[in-house]
């Protein structure tokens, strides 16, 4: 199956769903219809269904087709289950966006900073603080750490684009697992400085180890959110077990 083909029918009914063409409640195209429309084989269309039943914007009902479950919030939504850099996620809120990079240091991984990152001492990293603008507020401070023999030849221009893309369509890396801690923390001075906090004195902090193909951890990322604005979400399935798959599930946990 041509994943290109897939891809592409996927972003254009997310896109068409986004943009409200297909309304909350109401019901995709048929598989016939879009085959017909994309020109393409029954499996690539149920494979591009399948990915946006995945990613939460339809929900697949045998007999019946895909019922649109993508309604628009007022605070932007960002995926638990899924690796999403802030680009994509503003580019699905419709909400613009803007990097500034505000420090930017090379280091060697002493105790404190391993201690934090898990990065092992002595390697060398990139150490960045870049501000996030969404429509024009200061709303979002990230905290990153890449480790430099896999994120090679970082600058701060490339920063204030996409490093995710940067690494994937520069560098061919392949960014395949993340690891997340979700926490509410007191804002700092650095905070403060940076960020439009109106009255706010925490955040929502997101802390992310994300590793690579080969399962080397190239990221630490501490992401720091002003707390009005942002909603984080995951889609999941109810699982119908057996007995015994009931009991080995509980097992699990002991």
């Amino acid at each position: 199956m041509p994943a290109a083909k897939y891809d592409a029918i996927y972003r254009d009914l997310r896109e068409e769903i986004e943009n409200q063409r297909y309304e909350y409640q109401s019901m995709l195209p048929s598989e016939h219809q879009l085959i017909r429309h994309y020109g393409c084989s029954r499996n690539t269309v149920r494979r591009a269904l399948q990915q946006l039943a995945e990613d939460g914007y339809v929900q697949i009902i045998h007999g019946k087709g895909a019922v649109v479950l993508f309604r628009r919030k007022e605070q932007a939504e960002f995926l638990i289950g899924g690796i999403e850099n802030l680009r994509e996620a503003a580019a699905r809120n419709r909400l613009e966006l803007k990097t500034k990079v505000v420090f930017f240091a090379e280091l060697l991984v002493e105790e404190r900073i391993q201690r934090r990152t898990d990065f092992p001492i002595g390697a060398e990293i990139y150490y960045l603080q870049r501000l996030r603008y969404l429509d024009g507020e200061a709303l979002i401070l990230d905290h990153n750490y890449f480790l430099k023999s896999i994120v090679r030849n970082l600058t701060k221009e490339i920063a204030e684009g996409s490093i995710y893309e940067y690494m994937e369509y520069v560098l061919g890396e392949t960014i395949v697992t993340t690891k997340r801690k979700y926490t509410v923390e007191r804002i700092t001075e650095i905070d403060g400085k940076y960020m439009d906090m109106k009255d706010y004195n925490c955040l929502a902090v997101v802390s992310s180890h994300t590793y690579n193909k080969d399962g080397v951890m190239f990221e630490y990322t501490q992401s720091r959110h002003r707390p009005d604005r942002f909603a984080f979400y995951e889609q999941a399935k109810r699982l119908k077990y057996g007995a015994s798959s009931i009991s080995g599930a509980f097992h699990s946990f002991h």
